[in-house]
Formats: structure tokens, sequence, C-alpha cells
């Protein structure tokens, strides 16, 4: 889409690796000089570390980046909300259940006890956690395009970086 603040920054590295690449490939002082032999964990790992990489691309990471500092945003932002507000340590206990599958009956009971509260007040304050960061989030992309209208279909976008 045009005049996404996400499509600049995606040029902008492209062209920053581009020259990277380039300086990269240049012959150095020393040049001729005989690499240092790595240790055999080391290898393994470096073999590992390369079979895995090879399955992503530039873009693929650029945009699960992208996407993972958005999210990042507006959790932080959520948790200066809920610190300023005096309830810092009911975000701490609450921020794991923001997914929508991550709520356990198991794991509200052991809550309501570590916290003193009763589990379905603890439902209740997830309910209203996950409203809340659903509501930063919208307003962090809404940051990124020109049009409030593309801001579902990056939201959509920013879902499919963090699947993939």
């Amino acid at each position: 889409m045009k005049g996404r603040f996400r499509s600049f920054l995606l040029g902008t590295l492209k062209h920053f690796v581009a020259h990277a690449r380039e300086h990269g490939r240049a012959q150095k002082r020393g040049g001729g000089a005989l690499p240092v032999q790595l240790d055999e964990a080391a290898l393994s790992e470096a073999e590992t570390h390369a079979a895995r990489c090879q399955k992503w691309s530039a873009d693929g990471v650029f945009e699960h980046e992208w996407a993972a500092s958005l999210l990042r945003q507006a959790l932080d932002r959520l948790a200066r909300e809920y610190e300023v507000a005096g309830k810092g340590a009911l975000f701490d206990a609450l921020k794991g259940h923001i997914k929508a599958g991550a709520n356990a009956a198991v794991a509200y009971e052991e809550m309501a006890k570590r916290l003193g509260r009763p589990a379905t007040t603890l439902r209740s304050d997830v309910a209203r956690l996950r409203v809340r960061y659903r509501a930063i989030l919208r307003e962090e992309v809404s940051g990124t395009v020109i049009d409030a209208r593309d801001v579902d279909q990056e939201l959509h976008h920013l879902r499919e970086a963090m699947a993939a």
C-alpha cells in the first residue's frame, strides 16, 4: 500500500542491506589470511542456525520484527497505564493471559489465591485487559498508516506476520 510507514522502513532497510553487502564483499586488509577454525560445537550450532535461517526471507524477518515491535509498544503502554493506576502487580500477574487461548481455569484459581482476589473478578480483569490492549494496539497501528481506513487491513497483516 502506498504511504505506509512500514513500507518506507522496509525500502530503507533493503537499501541499507544492499550497501552493507557491498561493503562486506570488499577486499579487506589481510584478505588472503586463512580463517580461524571453529571447534565442533560452535560449528554445528552455526550450521543449525544457518539451516533454520534459509527458510526465512529478509522481508519475512522484517515483517515479523515490525509486528513484534508494535505488539511490544502496545504492551509497554498498557503496563505503564496499570503502573500509574497502582495496579502494576495485577498487570504482571495477568499479562500472560492477553492471548485469547491462554486462560486455563487452574491458572485463575492459583492467581486468585496468590492475589487475594476472587477468580470471577480475575476473569473480568482479564477481559478488561484484553479490551484495553486491543484498543491500544489499534492506536499504535493507526499511527503507522496515513488513512484510518487502513487500520483493519494493517492489523490483519500484523497477525499474518506474527503467525509466519
